[in-house]
């Protein structure tokens, strides 16, 4: 996914090992490994002049690219992603250079890289969208929309500020990570302070920190308020010294004069899941907000709550397809029956745009319409907000407002906007000729399939650099909906379309021989009738897995502690999906093997091993599986992942050596 500035802390970073930044670090890569980005900006330059290998420069190189990715400077990250590719790093550096590209507006530029990248990698489909995407965005950009007109806030400060939200008094309350944020500590992503929320006076400018009851030494941001004040909802991202700190959702109630202390809200009681940008609706009966739920349509997904008559909040709600996507959909704003959020997946310009969906008279949400420039940019354009009080300066004003942004010609990483939206005539209708009938238009859903295989860095390991997809032709597609199958056949394009019901779940289980069989789900519940677009279309990709035999694969995601065995939290998706894996293929079986680190005996670890591989089959059977179709089996430490001398191996190279593989066997 690839964030690229310091409002993505709020959600992301802490899932991905963010307790470590206080740790020190000992080169470029551990520090780019820790997020550590305003840290590893000089180690890697000093590390870069120093190599005399032309393979390792790109290596720096590319990890400098990364850091100015996420230090938000993307001159100088495109610079050294195009240093990394002409010093053979490969075709990596070449598709960072290419979103950085889309991401600095430099559409031309992006669109030739794309298909250079496409041409690599042998697979122009691949990075078929992204080139559609740049231009859509280079039409968007000479247009001269007089919708919309946006200016910069002055009481921006070259830091990260952003997410700004209407509060009492001709007041916007916002996050910042600028000087004079609680605590002493340094965030390592940024070299800057943690964020807190601030409070500016519309009418001077006047910023100071919020109440000192809710900003603490940890990040603090993305505020929402009751209509009377009287209740808020925060994000706050913790954990303890020795644990990965997540995002949750702050509640505080204002009482007596003062903010109360928050408490976190557990909707859906589960740890290690990232809740964050909650919205609430005017009436108070709804909270919306953004969080990564691997129960989700992919990555970040918008949910929505509705308040009981007790007070509590229900269990979340899923928004439908019309919002989320496999891609991120986050910081959503709720006013009345619309709905604004940002997505990096939706078309759209760069990296988040700001889009806008209506509630419709059955209850479900219409198409996802994007806002164009110059609410969006090649940038993250996010933390939409409009303020309806604020007096209209001529009639023709519809309202102001004040959104986010990353987009390049800001002050700092993230930026406040102010945008006024005025009247625009409509264009007069075409002439429609005498005596002609009107044309009746059908509502359609039509879905774009396609069947896809992986294409490996090494074609005959499974285990190589994943360089992008293909069309696999020749396959079968079978069609799950309301008790009945139908069978579609695949052409040389990968390619199929169908026309969907509405409010109905389709199935679609896609096989080849050779190949393992996989299924994708789709559903148009929630897709609302949009009388502005009687046609919507929507995408779906199906990859299927080669079966490499006797090959040994290793399994993302799942690590043990030191001399223990068992299923930690952070393994049981990844055994879920393997599991889901062996009911489609039930014809199939596989050994399940684990491997230890150096440490300790070589009987310790081969028993030790076992046990592990034991506790991974005994997780699958639990889940439903035939226990003859699973065989465990340890290794010890007989073949590490990482080959490194034992007492020189970081904790990093032990847990990855500390690793469980499956190979089928039949």
């Amino acid at each position: 996914m690839g964030y690229r500035n310091a409002s993505f802390l709020l959600f992301l970073v802490f899932a991905l090992a963010s307790c470590t930044y206080t740790l020190k670090v000992k080169d470029g890569s551990m520090a780019v490994d820790r997020k550590q980005y305003s840290v590893a900006e000089k180690l890697l330059k000093k590390e870069y002049n120093k190599e005399k290998s032309r393979v390792e420069k790109g290596k720096k190189a590319f990890l400098l690219g990364q850091t100015y990715q996420e230090l938000n400077e993307s001159e100088k990250s495109m610079q050294w992603f195009q240093t990394a590719y002409d010093n053979g790093y490969g075709v990596d550096a070449l598709k960072e250079l290419a979103y950085t590209q889309k991401k600095a507006e430099q559409y031309k530029e992006a669109m030739l890289t794309f298909k250079e990248l496409g041409l690599e990698i042998g697979s122009p489909y691949e990075y078929r969208r992204e080139i559609a995407a740049c231009q859509i965005a280079l039409g968007w950009k000479e247009i001269k929309q007089t919708e919309y007109t946006v200016k910069p806030l002055d009481f921006n400060s070259g830091y990260a500020d952003y997410s700004p939200t209407l509060f009492k008094d001709n007041k916007l309350v916002f996050t910042s990570d600028r000087t004079g944020s609680t605590g002493d500590d340094v965030y390592n992503w940024t070299g800057n302070a943690f964020s807190d929320l601030y409070v500016v006076d519309l009418n001077s400018e006047s910023v100071s920190r919020f109440d000192l009851s809710i900003n603490t030494p940890d990040n603090e941001g993305t505020v929402t308020f009751s209509s009377d004040y009287q209740e808020m909802y925060f994000t706050r991202c913790y954990g303890g010294k020795k644990e990965d700190s997540y995002c949750n959702i702050m509640k505080s109630t204002y009482s007596n004069g003062a903010w109360g202390i928050p408490e976190a809200l557990d909707l859906f009681e589960e740890k290690e899941i990232n809740y964050g940008h909650p919205s609430l609706s005017a009436n108070g009966q709804y909270l919306y907000f953004s969080c990564n739920h691997p129960d989700g349509w992919g990555g970040y997904d918008i949910y929505v709550c509705e308040r009981l008559p007790s007070g509590e909040w229900s269990l979340p709600n899923l928004m439908g397809r019309s919002i989320n996507t496999i891609g991120n959909e986050k910081f959503p704003f709720i006013d009345k029956d619309t709905l604004y959020f940002s997505s990096d997946f939706h078309p759209g310009m760069g990296g988040l745009d700001i889009f806008r969906t209506f509630k419709l008279n059955n209850g479900s949400w219409g198409p996802a319409f994007n806002l164009k420039p110059p609410i969006n940019s090649g940038g993250d354009d996010f933390g939409y907000s409009i303020d309806y009080a604020s007096p209209k300066t001529d009639p023709d004003l519809y309202h102001v407002g004040y959104f986010s942004s990353t987009r390049i010609e800001g002050l700092g990483g993230d930026d406040i906007y102010k945008y006024e939206k005025r009247y625009v005539p409509p264009p007069p209708p075409p002439p429609v000729a005498e005596n002609e009938p009107p044309v009746v238009e059908e509502y359609k859903i039509i879905l774009e399939g396609y069947v896809l295989e992986k294409i490996y860095e090494n074609p005959n390991d499974p285990n190589s650099n994943v360089l992008g997809r293909k069309p696999l032709p020749e396959s079968k597609v079978v069609v799950n909906f309301r008790s009945r199958k139908d069978t579609i056949s695949i052409g040389e394009d990968g390619f199929f379309t169908l026309e969907l019901e509405e409010d109905s779940d389709y199935q679609f289980v896609a096989s080849k021989p050779e190949y393992l069989t996989n299924q994708e789900d789709f559903t148009t519940k929630g897709i609302g009738r949009d009388p502005n677009m009687k046609v919507q279309k929507f995408e779906i990709e199906i990859v299927l897995d080669q079966i490499f035999f006797d090959t040994e694969i290793t399994l993302e995601n799942i690590y043990y502690d030191f001399e223990k065995w068992d299923i930690r939290e952070d393994a049981k998706p990844t055994l879920d999906e393997l599991a889901k894996n062996l009911e489609l293929n039930p014809s199939i079986r596989i050994q399940l093997g684990s491997h230890t680190d150096c440490r300790g005996g070589d009987n310790y670890n081969l028993g030790l091993s076992q046990k592990r591989a034991q506790s991974a089959v005994d997780y699958l059977i639990e889940k439903g599986l035939d226990p003859n179709r699973l065989l465990a089996k340890g290794y010890g430490e007989e073949t590490p992942e990482v080959d490194c001398l034992c007492n020189r191996c970081t904790e990093e190279q032990h847990q990855e050596n500390r690793r469980t593989t499956f190979k089928i066997i039949e």
